[in-house]
């Protein structure tokens, strides 16, 4: 695990159009010969995951893929095995989150560089040093590696389902009130804090809420923006060497809610749900946030979200006992009475 204090970011990235094509040339590029074990889905293995064996053994390097089938611990020992008897050089994690979280947990372990290969812009792990694991039923965010590279194919990123791109966009906007928090906390707390990664978290926000009415699924240039606000998002956290820039308030409501009831929504929808809020309660403008978020796609109700209203209530009155070390806009905890106002004044119930 590398020192807080030290910056760990990708040295190459592509994103564009055939993108995936390249592995094997940016392998080469990097000194990574091989073998490689590549982790991917059970979907996304047909998709880019047997591409990209089949590049890298063109090449002359030694693959083997695992398909990953749950963010668990167990699936990062069953990697970490697997890397370990095949004298695995590197590890490529291809498809989404989970695949992508298992290959930086697993190569972390075996002091491996790992090769991100996104195919879906949902979240920013696709460049982060965290990862998610679903840990006694409940999903933790655990400290990991970047990647060495970032490998993103936008022609593939654009066919993804377009529920993932407007998570994605509402993973992005949440950086508002991430920062929000993180100033309050410098403010009341005096908390280290990053003006450059606020700076280049806030921007990355900031460029998709305005470019939220051109966002369209489909598209590859929506693609590509997207994609680059997410690794900004993800370089963001390398420089302050923690999520705080990308992560506040909005993602304790995210947690909560998937603790109360998982697997309604996804992460980013419910970042975006709860950054609505979290805006409200920083006095700031809310209604811009959900306006962007409508334009994407996103949900702005807790029922386009799959949730009831008393889900909502609870989640926000259990958000702070979720990470209690972080402050945020919620202290140590609302009434019952303020939250209710909250969710109806924003008419996220």
């Amino acid at each position: 695990m590398l020192p807080a204090s030290w910056m760990e970011l990708p040295r190459i990235v592509v994103a564009e159009k055939g993108a995936v094509c390249q592995v094997a040339a940016i392998c080469c590029h990097l000194k990574l010969l091989g073998p490689a074990l590549i982790l991917t889905g059970p979907s996304t293995g047909s998709l880019v995951g047997g591409r990209i064996s089949a590049l890298l053994e063109d090449a002359g390097m030694e693959t083997a893929t695992m398909v990953t089938r749950a963010s668990r611990l167990e699936e990062v020992d069953a990697a970490a095995e697997m890397a370990r008897e095949m004298g695995a050089a590197f590890v490529v994690g291809a498809g989404g989150g989970r695949s992508i979280d298992i290959a930086k947990l697993s190569s972390l372990r075996l002091d491996l560089p790992f090769i991100s290969v996104p195919t879906a812009a949902s979240h920013d792990g696709i460049c982060s040093a965290q990862a998610s694991l679903t840990v006694n039923g409940e999903s933790t965010s655990v400290s990991a590696q970047a990647p060495l590279a970032i490998v993103a194919d936008v022609e593939v990123i654009s066919k993804a389902p377009p529920r993932l791109m407007a998570a994605g966009c509402g993973d992005v906007i949440s950086n508002y009130t991430a920062i929000l928090d993180w100033k309050l906390a410098r403010r009341l707390r005096g908390e280290e804090y990053s003006e450059y990664a606020a700076a280049l978290s806030s921007m990355t926000a900031s460029m998709i809420v305005d470019l939220a009415p051109t966002l369209k699924p489909g598209l590859e240039e929506s693609a590509k923006v997207l994609i680059h606000a997410l690794i900004s998002s993800g370089v963001a956290m390398s420089i302050a060497g923690s999520s705080r820039p990308a992560s506040g308030s909005e993602h304790m409501f995210a947690h909560a809610v998937n603790r109360l009831a998982p697997g309604r929504a996804l992460h980013g929808e419910l970042c975006g749900l709860g950054t609505i809020v979290m805006m409200y309660l920083h006095g700031g403008d809310w209604q811009r946030i959900r306006e962007a978020l409508r334009d994407v796609g996103a949900p702005i109700t807790a029922d386009e979200a799959g949730l009831d209203s008393e889900t909502v209530i609870e989640a926000l009155l259990m958000a702070p006992k979720i990470r209690p070390e972080r402050y945020t806009i919620l202290g140590t905890g609302l009434t019952r009475e303020a939250a209710v106002s909250a969710a109806r004044s924003t008419k996220v119930i």
